[in-house]
């Protein structure tokens, strides 16, 4: 089974956590504070492996989550960073994430990578807390937690050549000659239901790849047939080979199938009519083909090379590939419609971003007020709840976030419940 789409799941280690600690070696009085920060949490990082050709993998494990980091410790020790956790991808994948939809790597070549998850940073021991004022602080925060989010994959095949056509016109077969490769053919519409890939070598040495890629037909832009399955593949083809079925077996007029192929083309994404592109007229070995070919070189204005062949006979498939060879030698890479044209004058790019909100204040059925926002649940989070200075301070971080006036203005009194995840507090005038 050929695996093109997937959701999965990625969490960045947290940071390890900072730690109270004193000196207490013998004749050194009042040492001071000597607790260590905690080691960062480690990367998600997907990593290109050439070897990979699907997305089968990410059908049996959905689910990454990256180690956290080492807690601080006495005597001003650090805590080990964690090593990032590398996840092997197929080239060709495009990682957008699930919520807003954003494009976040697009991995094409080999051991290409990308930082998915950040880990979070380790928390501060009470070294980096004392002052003169405090000269021994029972302050130490706590890691913070790792980015997580949920990302689709989506594998886009890399080929240089992508033969298209109405199903049943030869495609799978033709590749079959060419090259090693071993699709399925039968005698019935859509028996390529996944892009073949084979390696064709001409017989001057040279190589490139040809992918069969599933039939198409009319509304495939809007999704009818196997749809954008199809069009997804050959965004990042160089050459398209028009395969065409001569021999009017199934009662549809050559011209006509050719016109509708460039059709859902051109409506799917105007940049594929920018690639070169051949046809070629199969099953020329069935009587009445070259009559069709005939009427169809009349009816085609445009001036693209026609190419007759038979690929079950073999017949006319050198010239072909030469042809092929040589445009893919001469045809540069097409960059996705996302990927901005590299050009010579340097543009800078500004992306509006909406602001974002340090915290939301909303009520409970129960009466109680709640808090919500990403910035004061991280807060929380790296509070050590455990000692009474790191809450003190952690009030204050609230009290100049303008919480507690926000409160007030909700109508917050003295003894209300208010909840912040799954931790209940007093509200004290």
């Amino acid at each position: 089974m050929f695996v093109d789409q997937v959701k999965v799941f990625v969490k960045g280690g947290d940071g390890g956590n900072g730690m109270v600690a004193y000196r207490r070696e013998k004749y050194v009085p009042m040492g001071g504070p000597a607790g260590g920060d905690g080691g960062k949490g480690a990367d998600v990082v997907f990593q290109v492996e050439e070897g990979l050709r699907t997305l089968m993998d990410f059908r049996y494990q959905r689910h990454f989550k990256a180690k956290r980091g080492e807690h601080g410790m006495s005597k001003n020790q650090h805590g080990k960073n964690a090593e990032i956790m590398i996840v092997k991808v197929p080239p060709g994948t495009v990682v957008t994430d699930d919520d807003t939809g954003e494009v976040i790597a697009d991995l094409t070549k080999h051991g290409q990578q990308a930082i998915i998850a950040k880990g979070g940073r380790g928390g501060r021991g009470n070294s980096r807390f004392a002052t003169p004022a405090n000269p021994a602080p029972e302050i130490a925060e706590n890691g913070e937690p790792g980015q997580e989010r949920y990302v689709n994959l989506e594998l886009k095949v890399l080929a240089d050549v992508g033969l298209v056509g109405f199903p049943s016109v030869g495609k799978s077969t033709l590749l079959s000659v060419v090259s090693a490769a071993k699709p399925k053919i039968a005698e019935y519409h859509f028996t390529t239901i996944v892009p073949n890939l084979g390696v064709v070598e001409t017989e001057d040495g040279r190589s490139f790849v040809m992918a069969d890629l599933p039939g198409l037909i009319e509304g495939a832009h809007e999704g009818i047939g196997l749809g954008h399955q199809f069009l997804r593949h050959i965004e990042r083809t160089r050459v398209i080979v028009h395969v065409i079925d001569m021999s009017a077996m199934e009662g549809r007029d050559p011209y006509e199938d050719y016109v509708t192929i460039n059709e859902e083309l051109k409506e799917y994404n105007l940049r594929l009519t920018e690639r070169p592109q051949l046809i070629v007229a199969n099953k020329m070995d069935i009587p009445g083909s070259e009559e069709n070919l005939a009427v169809f070189k009349e009816k085609l204005q445009e001036d693209v090379r026609i190419f007759p062949i038979s690929a079950i006979t073999r017949k006319g498939l050198r010239d072909l590939l030469f042809t092929i060879a040589d445009l893919v030698e001469t045809t540069p890479e097409f960059p996705l419609e996302a990927e901005e044209e590299q050009t010579t004058t340097h543009r800078v790019m500004y992306r509006h971003q909406k602001e974002e909100i340090d915290f939301i204040i909303s009520r409970d059925s129960d009466g109680s007020f709640v808090i919500s926002g990403d910035k004061v649940e991280k807060l929380f989070k790296m509070t050590d709840i455990t000692r009474d200075e790191s809450i003190k301070r952690f009030s204050r971080q609230l009290r100049g976030m303008g919480i507690d006036d926000a409160l007030r203005e909700r109508g917050a009194k003295h003894g209300d419940t208010v909840r912040l995840l799954e931790f209940e507090f007093e509200f004290i005038e």
